[in-house]
């Protein structure tokens, strides 16, 4: 695991599964839609139960770098915030992740949650480039976090040993 210490919060890298994750909250790369299909948000309905889906149903939708929150069902984490990354390709790729992270921290201070997991957003069927998602991520994360917020601990949680690599590499 690598950590780097940001004020007064902990940045950290895991290699894992992230509905596996004990924290305040966990981050799903969302969809528009907020239905919750294959790869991070197809593990977060399989264990976190129906509640979830119930939940993003009742909301609708958010726009792409948006963010929005549910409570996590059956999961370890207390809420999920659903994120929706860009499909690379549609144009402002970039601005539009920087958004869904951005916008996922600063629920966290409204709802004044104190830990967070990520995963590596927008970089699976959406076929964002695993390098860049890593740079906006951990830069966007690291400059909100020199701001003023009351977050503990957010951690990068990713998949598989390739994704960790790629982060690690960015962090340093």
């Amino acid at each position: 695991m690598k950590e780097l210490k940001v004020k007064s919060s902990m940045l950290s890298l895991v290699h894992g599964d992230i509905t596996e994750i004990e924290t305040d909250a966990i981050v799903n790369a969302a969809n528009t839609n907020l239905i919750l299909g294959g790869g991070v948000a197809g593990a977060i309905k399989a264990k976190g139960g129906p509640t979830i889906q119930d939940e993003c149903n009742k909301i609708g939708s958010t726009y792409v770098g948006g963010a929005i929150i549910t409570t996590g069902g059956k999961l370890k984490a207390k809420y999920v915030i659903h994120a929706v990354g860009p499909r690379m390709g549609e144009g402002n790729e970039d601005q539009k992740l920087k958004n869904a992270t951005f916008n996922s921290l600063k629920l966290m201070d409204e709802y004044k949650l104190k830990t967070i997991a990520f995963p590596a957003i927008s970089t699976g069927i959406f076929g964002y480039p695993i390098e860049r998602c890593a740079k906006i991520m951990l830069s966007t994360t690291i400059e909100y976090l020199e701001g003023n917020t009351q977050i503990d601990q957010v951690i990068f949680c990713l998949y598989t040993s390739s994704d960790f690599e790629v982060f690690e590499k960015e962090l340093k």
